[in-house]
């Protein structure tokens, strides 16, 4: 079946670039929780955690204005077994740390539990440069999607004209896995995934206006 296409106006072409960086910043996030069957026992315990984790940090170079916490927050448990049963009021705490030690992330995170954070929910790596490593990324991603557009212009005898069109895609987004078959320089290689870096992704669809060649 031959298909047309309705309103010709140029080509358009995807482009998408990795950069990979060594991590220099360490991010945890975990919670101290503490229950009790009375609130006010609740929060003394909740709050003597709290103290005793900003002193561990304290202690590993991590200063305040690298801290972000919660307020206290308290609410009922409750056992939703054969019979609905009181277990107490549970307060909890939330944090995100960054360190630039990340030769001690294994000793602070030990640290952290004996001072009381008794759920570690994530880890991550990740570089303070970002802004500067998504701009490059950019650029590449921008520079492969031309390349592309040149090729077709070429191949078809038409010579490619001015940009008519930029739109930017998150290449992780939901939708986003219809161009990545098609393949572009500067795309996620395999070695961009190693152990021990920070990949850091861009995606762009440029259209271009063409004249006779």
């Amino acid at each position: 079946m031959q298909q047309m296409v309705e309103r010709p106006w140029g080509v358009s072409a995807y482009g998408a670039a990795s950069v990979k960086a060594m991590p220099d910043l360490v991010r945890i996030r975990f919670q101290v929780v503490r229950s009790e069957q009375v609130p006010a026992e609740s929060f003394a315990g909740a709050n003597e955690a709290v103290r005793a984790v900003r002193q561990a940090l304290r202690e590993h170079g991590v200063a305040d204005s690298g801290v972000e916490r919660s307020r206290l927050d308290l609410r009922s448990r409750w056992d939703y077994g054969n019979k609905r049963t009181f277990l107490g009021y549970e307060c909890k705490a939330s944090f995100t740390v960054d360190s630039t030690d990340l030769d001690g992330v294994e000793r602070l995170l030990v640290d952290l539990v004996a001072a009381g954070a008794n759920e570690i929910e994530d880890v991550e790596f990740d570089v303070r440069a970002k802004p500067d490593l998504r701009a490059e990324a950019r650029r590449e991603a921008v520079a492969a999607a031309r390349r592309k557009a040149a090729l077709y212009a070429e191949a078809a005898g038409v010579r490619l004209g001015a940009v008519l069109h930029i739109e930017d895609v998150d290449p992780e987004r939901v939708g986003a896995e219809r161009y990545r078959g098609h393949g572009s320089a500067g795309a996620a290689s395999p070695q961009d995934l190693a152990p021990g870096h920070v990949v850091v992704s861009a995606a762009v669809i440029l259209g271009f206006a063409v004249a006779a060649g």
